[in-house]
């Protein structure tokens, strides 16, 4: 390993590239919360991990109480879950928070402004964005966007609509547009992605189209690219260019399938879960690049159908 002093070749430079980055970047704190276990039973734990260091996940805290199919958002000092079901006919409007740096359980936020379920969560260090979902309570697909300010706390507030009812997608942001994609619409899985600005309020726009269509996918980014990873049993990784619209890019493919894997971010690195077979398994790839995931660690608590954010995510 080089000590970084002095003038690198070329060849050096390129061979060291994923390393260098990582350990001269300021840390950066994922959490991982709810979903399911083996057996598809909801927990409440939360988990934490350092994004710019291999390792395995440790125990942060608790939800209040067991919930699966949530969506998280986070600045660069708190994350914030919102949503969620109880693993039954029970969709959740409650907003919780935690300070990122600090282990414990959540505090009270306030509530989403429609109960529901396999939401997209995305947005950067001032706003947080809720995104469409499932509503039990009504057996009916919302298009409704909430927004948040993260920094206070109370209920969320109308954004505006997606396009169409739509559940089971993952969202992902840069600092000033949020973008979701992959999900069920109509009750078939969609190739949609769409996009708002994150400061301003109004409807969602087309943004434009994965390779694939699939729901259960997750997602995460740096300040210039998103990256859809998995769903329907797909090992499939995209990418975009989040200031432009167009249609995804391959990227690369995890290491197995995955349906309900987590993922989160810092600005150089993603993380995500391995999902589908309720996997321990950590893997990572580095954003700026394209490629197949490689090992990152394990989880302390085995799960799927969660969430994750972090500190140092693309829209920070």
């Amino acid at each position: 390993m080089p000590n970084y002093n002095g003038v690198w070749s070329l060849s050096t430079h390129y061979q060291y590239a994923d390393t260098w980055q990582a350990d001269n970047l300021p840390p950066v704190t994922a959490l991982f919360a709810g979903g399911v276990t083996t057996g598809n039973s909801p927990h409440n734990v939360i988990q934490t991990i350092g994004v710019n260091s291999l390792g395995n996940a440790s125990d942060f805290g608790d939800l209040s109480a067991a919930n699966n199919a949530l969506a998280s958002v986070a600045s660069k000092t708190r994350a914030v879950f919102g949503g969620g079901n109880n693993g039954s006919s029970v969709s959740f409007n409650v907003m919780e928070y935690v300070t990122i740096l600090t282990s414990g359980n959540v505090t009270d936020f306030g509530d989403l402004t429609l109960q529901r379920f396999n939401l997209g969560g995305a947005g950067n260090n001032i706003r947080g964005i809720f995104f469409a979902g499932w509503n039990s309570q009504a057996d009916a697909i919302q298009n409704v966007i909430d927004y948040i300010t993260i920094a206070s706390t109370g209920d969320a507030t109308d954004f505006g609509d997606t396009t169409a009812g739509w559940y089971r997608l993952a969202g992902l942001a840069s600092s000033t547009r949020a973008v979701v994609g992959s999900g069920t619409a109509a009750a078939n899985p969609t190739n949609v992605m769409e996009y708002v600005t994150i400061s301003s309020t109004g409807n969602s726009q087309d943004f434009g189209d994965l390779t694939a269509a699939r729901r259960f996918a997750t997602a995460a980014s740096s300040p210039t690219r998103g990256l859809f990873i998995g769903g329907d049993q797909s090992n499939v990784i995209d990418y975009i260019t989040i200031a432009s619209t167009g249609n995804a890019t391959d990227f690369g493919d995890t290491g197995g399938t995955n349906a309900s894997p987590n993922a989160t971010s810092s600005s150089l690195r993603a993380i995500h879960t391995r999902a589908g077979a309720y996997s321990e398994i950590i893997e990572f790839v580095t954003i700026a690049t394209t490629g197949n995931s490689a090992d990152f660690g394990d989880l302390a608590t085995v799960f799927n159908d969660g969430t994750g954010c972090s500190n140092g995510h693309g829209g920070l």
